[in-house]
């Protein structure tokens, strides 16, 4: 019996999407042993392989770039539409070659999170295809560029990409998604770490009142000026390596060995901008999160209001972040009471749907339109 090929396409767009698709396939490789695993991602190996406990073949491309980035925070909304025209000139030539490439690769399903040109290939070399996000380009493309006269063709290219799909796997939280008929609402997705707060204190020899907040930012490079902030007594911040900070009150949280998600569930708070791979994990890990909002990302909006309805979290100005002011949100966040962290049924709720195109005999299901109001 010839084993079950599972192509994965992860966008590079930060490492949201990593976080979305790796428990997902983890608990599919655990399902069917047999599964042949070929990840395409412009993501760097080390990191999936931090974050993926199966064998699997990788890509090293990308087939979709999301937005041009300034930082993390914002949008180059000139580079981001002219990358966009370029991509769609010849969009009838990119999908062809996109299906002859799944063609050669022969997979038995395409999982994409959550390009769209996967899926265009697929339908046309008729391969099936599922999608799975907490957002989809097509929805942030109209917010964003809607009114402009080139827009409409682009866009209505993307949505019949995403429509093709069996069904798009629409993660909770996540955007309305209206547009896609063929949309599924599921649970959160997260993966949960392992305590290690005590061996991380004893590793950082901690003072016994010292608080360890771990500022996360994801894969977009984002410096923040920590070298000008004032000092605040009992606090130490982790911080990436490539800030090069040689401070008494950082560290590098990258030499310290753990896995991101240990290090997020071990810590006393962290600090990020809105994205559904640290928020997620931060509820579902009962981690204290402080969060600044980004310019004109029209996601964070349901990320927001998730996380205020699941996890402890507050709020704070980017003016605030800038200059470290965050002595008293950060006091005011540790005196709130801790929720009950959410369960993240996500993951095996996308297994359950991904299977019939994995094991023998799997009865596919029909294709059903999703409620018009998600969870």
């Amino acid at each position: 019996m010839q084993a079950p090929h599972l192509f994965v396409d992860i966008s590079a767009h930060g490492f949201g999407h990593l976080a979305q698709a790796a428990p997902v396939i983890n608990m599919l490789a655990a399902r069917v042993p047999m599964l042949r695993l070929t990840i395409r991602s412009g993501l760097p190996r080390a990191k999936l392989d931090e974050r993926l406990n199966c064998a699997f073949s990788h890509l090293e491309a990308r087939s979709d770039f999301g937005y041009v980035m300034l930082d993390a925070m914002r949008v180059d909304l000139p580079a981001t539409a002219l990358a966009y025209r370029r991509q769609h000139a010849d969009w009838a030539r990119t999908v062809d070659e996109e299906a002859s490439f799944l063609v050669a690769l022969q997979p038995t399903l395409v999982l994409s999170d959550v390009a769209y040109l996967p899926l265009a290939g697929a339908a046309r070399a008729g391969i099936p295809s599922v999608a799975l996000c907490s957002l989809n380009w097509a929805e942030l493309f109209a917010h964003f560029f809607a009114a402009a006269d080139w827009a409409p063709q682009i866009h209505q290219q993307m949505l019949a990409a995403y429509n093709g799909a069996e069904f798009f796997l629409r993660l909770t939280p996540g955007m309305p998604m209206a547009d896609l008929r063929r949309r599924r609402c599921i649970g959160p997705v997260a993966a949960l770490g392992v305590d290690r707060r005590q061996a991380l204190r004893q590793q950082l020899d901690c003072p016994a009142d010292e608080r360890l907040v771990l500022i996360a930012f994801g894969g977009i490079d984002t410096r923040l000026p920590v070298a000008d902030w004032p000092p605040l007594a009992g606090i130490r911040w982790l911080v990436p390596q490539a800030w090069r900070l040689r401070q008494a009150n950082t560290t590098d949280f990258e030499p310290l060995g753990l896995p991101m998600i240990d290090l997020l569930r071990s810590v006393d708070a962290v600090i990020a901008k809105p994205g559904y791979g640290t928020f997620a994990e931060a509820a579902c890990n009962a981690t204290p999160l402080l969060y600044v909002r980004r310019q004109e990302w029209p996601e964070q909006d349901c990320l927001i209001e998730w996380l205020h309805a699941h996890a402890c979290c507050a709020g704070i100005s980017d003016a605030d972040l800038r200059a470290g002011h965050l002595q008293a949100a950060l006091a005011a966040l540790w005196q709130r009471p801790q929720r009950q962290p959410p369960r993240p049924t996500g993951a095996d709720e996308a297994v359950t749907a991904l299977l019939p195109w994995l094991v023998p005999g799997g009865t596919r299901p029909g294709v059903r339109s999703s409620p018009s109001s998600p969870p």
